[in-house]
């Protein structure tokens, strides 16, 4: 019996502090939906939630940046994710812990409470207020904690003087709308970047704020505002692998245009092609940067430079190619420009002319000479000729036809040669070599054409001798010409490259993290 009593003890108990758990529970549901029925009773959201009306409220104002999405310099906006962390004290909406058992903190939507017009100024969003307002959190003493999330759009002026080494600085300018510093006092807290995301193409250096006062000349009263300056820097790895780099090859390629033989009929193409390249690279780069007359970027300064050196190495291939197709016909080489390139940049490019230079004026001696030479062939006659045969040859050239065997030559009086003969060998009578010279002086007019045609072609050698050698001179020309142009145009890009590129600030640090 006393068993079953201790049984119906311990069940009661059990009954009664299961009772008691659920009947406190609905104590702390009902002060909840009193406490929001009591403070709710007679608020209004348009007053300011101060006990002096001429006291300003304290709004805290608080960044959290999450992740930077994107950097337009073609329109020039930034865009990022980031929290407003927005904290005041609300003293209408306050109560005592100890009335309402359980109840810590309240939660109220934003457009049921009184909450602080805070906007970004600079916004570029088509709604302005790109934020999403959610609920506001408050607890017993009044303090009211509002985050509202956003994708923010603001302008931003992007510097493109440096790019693709550029650092940029995006202010997020924050205030409130209606008030002025007399009625909401705003108050800067520090940027939260914890959480922050790293961006491809972005490194974030930091996200220093400020607090502002502007005074208007319209008013006495002070209108504060918070800006948040997001500084970054750019990543130069993609563009340097994809821009820079190849501009600096295709910019070697146009120096092997004066490398490229001139008989090849190539070196226009090769120039054109380079320069036709590098304004696609230019085209490029003109799509991604902001139509602005401000600055000048970095790269475009080094594509303008190159296409320059491009585009004289165009007009230079053209002076060297009607250097070396130059016509003989045209007339020698000017004394001046004999001396400053084939004496002076020869011997400044240590270039030396191929093979022997020629004679450039050949004169013809007329004087007689050696019956072997080449100038003069002379023509004479056998011993005993009368001297008036030597006269048909009107002074140009004398033929001699020497005769050992012979004692004396003759010919019949009544020959067309004219030459008479006087005595033979044998009773008289001509022998057999001296009518083969018979013979070969009866056809003196044949050989005067014949010689003729000699020094026709003659001529002709020397002519094309002194032609050769004029052409000679123009390629000899030509080539100091390319030489000269492939020194000075490949110092010209090394000094553009380092100079232009290196006068970024920060351009030692860029290649220096990027690059390893």
């Amino acid at each position: 019996m006393m068993q079953k009593q201790k049984c119906f003890g311990i069940l009661h108990l059990g009954i009664f502090i299961w009772t008691s758990f659920c009947i406190k529970g609905s104590l702390q549901g009902e002060y909840q939906r009193k406490l929001y029925k009591e403070l709710m009773e007679n608020y209004n959201r348009l007053e300011r939630p101060v006990l002096n009306d001429s006291a300003p409220i304290v709004v805290e104002l608080g960044l959290t940046l999450l992740q930077i999405i994107d950097v337009d310099e073609k329109n020039q906006v930034l865009i990022t994710n980031a929290w407003l962390q927005l904290g005041w004290t609300d003293v209408y909406l306050s109560w005592n812990p100890d009335n309402y058992p359980g109840v810590q903190t309240l939660r109220f939507p934003s457009n049921q409470i009184w909450t602080p017009d805070i906007l970004l100024y600079n916004s570029a969003d088509e709604r302005f207020d790109a934020t999403f307002h959610t609920n506001v959190l408050v607890n017993a003493s009044g303090a009211c904690q509002y985050i509202p999330p956003g994708i923010l759009k603001s302008t931003c002026y992007i510097d493109v003087r440096w790019f693709p080494f550029d650092i940029q600085k995006c202010d997020l300018k924050f205030g409130s709308w209606t008030h002025n510093g007399w009625l909401l006092d705003l108050q800067m807290q520090a940027v939260d970047i914890s959480t922050y995301i790293p961006n491809g193409e972005w490194d974030l250096v930091g996200v220093p704020g400020k607090r502002n006062e502007l005074y208007y000349e319209c008013c006495k009263e002070p209108y504060p505002d918070v800006t948040f300056t997001v500084t970054m820097r750019r990543r130069t790895l993609y563009y340097g692998l994809n821009l820079l780099i190849p501009c600096v090859l295709i910019s070697g390629l146009a120096l092997l245009v004066f490398l490229l033989p001139a008989d090849s009929g190539e070196k226009i193409s090769l120039g054109i092609t380079v320069l036709l390249s590098l304004t696609v690279f230019m085209l490029l780069v003109a799509e991604i940067m902001p139509a602005t007359s401000d600055s000048v970027p970095l790269i475009a300064q080094y594509f303008a430079s190159t296409m320059m050196i491009v585009g004289l190495s165009v007009v230079v291939t053209v002076l060297v190619l009607q250097f070396h197709h130059h016509d003989p016909q045209g007339g020698k080489m000017p004394r001046w420009v004999r001396v400053i390139l084939l004496n002076w940049c020869a011997w400044f490019l240590r270039m030396k002319k191929p093979g022997e230079e020629r004679k450039a004026n050949f004169k013809y001696d007329q004087s007689p000479a050696h019956h072997a030479s080449a100038s003069s062939i002379q023509m004479g006659v056998m011993p005993g000729q009368p001297s008036s045969t030597n006269s048909t040859t009107n002074g140009h050239m004398n033929l001699y036809f020497g005769y050992h065997s012979i004692d004396s030559a003759c010919c019949p009086p009544s020959s067309d040669s004219g030459v008479s003969c006087s005595g033979g060998r044998v009773g008289g009578s001509p022998n057999e070599e001296q009518r083969e010279g018979v013979r070969m002086f009866a056809g003196e007019p044949e050989i005067h054409r014949i010689l003729a045609e000699v020094m026709y072609i003659a001529q002709r050698f020397r002519d094309q001798d002194e032609a050769e050698a004029i052409c000679s001179e123009w390629k000899f020309a030509a080539a100091v010409v390319d030489r000269l142009c492939l020194v000075a145009f490949s110092l010209f890009s090394i000094i553009c490259t380092f100079t232009i590129l290196m006068s970024a600030p920060n351009f030692i640090e860029a290649v220096s993290k990027d690059f390893t």
